[in-house]
């Protein structure tokens, strides 16, 4: 079982989202807590990456076309740390 830590500021972030993306994320935080971030590499329709940049260290996966999840997985703690949930735009805020 992974834990699945998610920063302060990404529950504002889902207050205004739409409803199907809430629900992919809530299916996405399934997958992952049970069986682990390199899960969503078997399902294509995440998309799920490495990131480069500002976001080195960082990985995305797609919720839509557009909302994407951006975590970082801490391997000592077998745990994610959900840092946002926004619409396709990759600046740090």
């Amino acid at each position: 079982m992974w834990e699945i830590y998610e920063h302060r500021r990404v529950e504002k972030q889902l207050d205004v989202v739409p409803i199907d993306i809430l629900k992919r994320y809530e299916k996405w935080k399934d997958i992952v807590g049970i069986a682990g971030p390199q899960a969503l590499r078997r399902i294509k329709g995440f998309h799920d990456e490495v990131l480069r940049g500002e976001w080195k260290g960082f990985r995305s996966s797609r919720l839509n076309f557009q909302y994407r999840v951006i975590y970082k997985v801490e391997k000592s703690k077998v745990m994610v740390q959900v840092v946002h949930v926004s619409p396709h735009d990759y600046r740090r805020k």
